[in-house]
């Protein structure tokens, strides 16, 4: 599994079932935040994946931020 992601790159948070863009790595953890913007988490690189373009495409209906309506 990939642990070396590349700032910008569009990725999977399985843990969360959410999409996000890498904004920085602090420690261990990944810092992503959502691709319209909005706040930043961390997550575990052990349950992130790469986006593929249809989850890209999808956003607001299946990966949309908690709480923000698409």
């Amino acid at each position: 599994m990939t642990t070396d992601w590349e700032t910008g790159a569009m990725v999977i948070d399985t843990a969360r079932q959410r999409l996000g863009r890498v904004m920085d790595h602090q420690g261990a953890r990944l810092q992503l935040r959502p691709p319209g913007g909005g706040r930043e988490w961390d997550a575990d690189p052990a349950y992130v994946r790469p986006a593929m373009e249809h989850e890209i495409v999808q956003t607001p209906a299946r990966y949309a931020e908690p709480g923000r309506t698409p």
